[in-house]
């Protein structure tokens, strides 16, 4: 059967390789970056030339022996949509309704997943989402482990989402990033020029598997990770890795079936996801979901992530700058604007203990990312939920996004960051705090201030009064008679901390010492000793 195909093929004179494919990034509807070079690219027949045109620009480009080719639009601004054809020896493409305005990849785990329809007001969101100067793309579910790989892949499920861009409305919104479209729509009604927003974030994910294997690989403090797959991924092939894995499949099996009998649903908890194909395998969501995009011309990144590295605040610290400095290597755009959520308060059930906390740790190292260029963050320390890991609030998230791109990327003369601790003094017993982004002016919200600790040498902190004093914060305790040291709402879930500015905007956690925390002695090398197991914890 095969042969007489090919056979039929060869008489018919048919070409196997004949045909364009361009990335899925380029389709009806699209936003392209304005104001800069704009690559398009795809694939063809080897040497086959490639002709794009658009508006009065006419480039070309011959494919290569891979057969990949990409041409450069020279930078268009804001206008009338436009329509684009993409011609090759025996076909074209065409693609229409083509607007120039501002693009942004929407990135990290699941509260940038998160559904608009789950959000907070989210069916009257929905409903009043008409905005055809807003285009919406979502990435295709692309895991994959065993490396780079260029083109993006399809959805799982095609029919609740298209892999291609989409117009804001009310019918085609419900499903995207609930973070990602209050970021676009605050820009878009304050701009006025057309946002496209590329939505590539999955739940669960460690900034790890976010980055490029080799990036990994070169940092000393880092390549542990990959070591610790590739020795996780050996054992998997081992008669007793294979026994372990098949006990915990089963295991899961019989809970789901249990679960289904009872009419109730059985979630793959993290115990249960399959070890080989887990969201923590270092390099696997470039892989799929980041290399396919590069080099699409855009803005820059917004970010929210870090829940799953939490466990690593302190190495955090140099973890997710690679993850920046990846990205933009790669994408060859410069330093693109990078803007990212600090993590939002969460659970009651923590240490309250103020020198305790994962949580503050990993905050603290989103908080020193700022040393890069071209990043702000989005403080959230006020709009989480107790019981929820996933806080509804999302219009606060995008808005306080939104206000960083303003005021950093646009040039809009405005606050867009609560206090920023900057340095402090020691004046008797207490010790006078000093901000940026003071904005107007300091306000403790609804009453005294709160979460504010103090500590002497010994370390020991214990919970402190504090006061606004003009443009800075005088903390003391009168059991503390020569005061070293302040934390702010250093915990998990610093329930009532208050200090913001006239902007309405949160002051960010912080501490002025730098003692060693929960995360600071962990050794995450010494995992490279430990024996793998599959094995279920009980």
């Amino acid at each position: 059967m095969a042969i007489s195909l090919s056979l039929a093929l060869f008489i018919l004179g048919f070409d196997l390789f004949a045909g364009i494919e361009l990335s899925k990034l380029f389709s009806d509807h699209m936003v392209m970056q304005r104001n800069i070079p704009v690559p398009v690219w795809g694939w063809a027949e080897p040497g086959e030339e490639i002709t794009v045109t658009i508006d009065k620009q006419e480039k070309k480009a011959v494919a290569g022996k891979d057969g990949k080719w990409m041409v450069k639009l020279d930078p268009m601004d804001v206008g009338a949509p436009r329509k684009m054809s993409v011609k090759g020896k025996t076909d074209t493409l065409e693609f229409n309704d083509i607007l120039l305005g501002e693009v942004w990849i929407c990135g990290g785990q699941s509260n940038m997943e998160w559904k608009l329809i789950v959000a907070k007001n989210g069916k009257e969101e929905v409903a009043a989402a008409d905005h055809p100067d807003i285009r919406i793309f979502q990435v295709g579910n692309g895991t994959t482990p065993d490396g780079p790989v260029e083109r993006l892949k399809d959805h799982y499920n095609p029919g609740e989402y298209k892999c291609s861009w989409q117009v804001c409305t009310p019918k085609s919104i419900g499903s995207f990033s609930a973070v990602g479209y209050f970021f676009g729509r605050d820009l878009q009604q304050t701009l006025k020029v057309p946002v496209g927003l590329i939505w590539n974030a999955w739940g669960a994910t460690p900034a790890e598997s976010w980055i490029s294997r080799e990036v990994l690989m070169a940092d000393p403090e880092m390549k542990f990770m990959i070591e610790r797959w590739d020795k996780t991924v050996q054992f998997a092939q081992t008669p007793e890795g294979k026994k372990e894995l098949e006990e915990v499949f089963a295991e899961y099996d019989t809970k789901q079936k249990e679960a289904r009998a009872k009419g109730e649903w059985f979630w793959r908890s993290d115990a249960y996801q399959e070890p080989l194909k887990k969201l923590s395998c270092p390099g696997t969501f470039f892989n799929g979901r980041v290399n396919p995009l590069i080099p699409y011309a855009i803005r820059g990144v917004i970010w929210y992530q870090g829940e799953g590295n939490t466990g690593m605040g302190y190495a955090y610290r140099n973890l997710f700058p690679l993850v920046i400095k990846d990205w933009r290597k790669r994408w060859n755009q410069g330093d693109f604007p990078f803007l990212f959520v600090q993590l939002a308060n969460w659970s009651g059930g923590f240490p309250k203990d103020p020198q305790q906390s994962e949580w503050a740790e990993l905050r603290e190292s989103q908080h020193k990312t700022l040393s890069l260029p071209n990043t702000a963050m989005a403080v959230a320390i006020d709009i989480g939920e107790a019981g929820n890991i996933h806080p509804a609030n999302k219009q606060d998230v995008g808005k306080r996004l939104a206000l960083a791109a303003r005021a950093t990327v646009y040039g809009e003369k405005i606050e867009y960051s609560g206090p920023i601790y900057r340095e402090m003094k020691v004046e008797g017993n207490s010790i006078r705090l000093s901000f940026d982004h003071v904005g107007g002016g300091l306000v403790a919200k609804e009453g005294e201030l709160k979460q504010f600790a103090v500590a002497g040498a010994d370390k020991k902190f214990v919970w402190a009064k504090a006061k606004i004093d003009g443009d800075t914060v005088v903390v003391s305790n009168d059991e503390v008679s020569n005061p070293v040291a302040v934390r702010y709402a250093w915990a998990t879930n610093p329930a009532g901390c208050n200090l913001y500015n006239k902007d309405d905007l949160p002051a960010s956690p912080f501490r002025t010492d730098d003692w060693t925390g929960v995360t600071t002695g962990k050794n995450y090398k010494s995992q490279l000793d430990k024996p793998v197991s599959f094995k279920l914890k009980k």
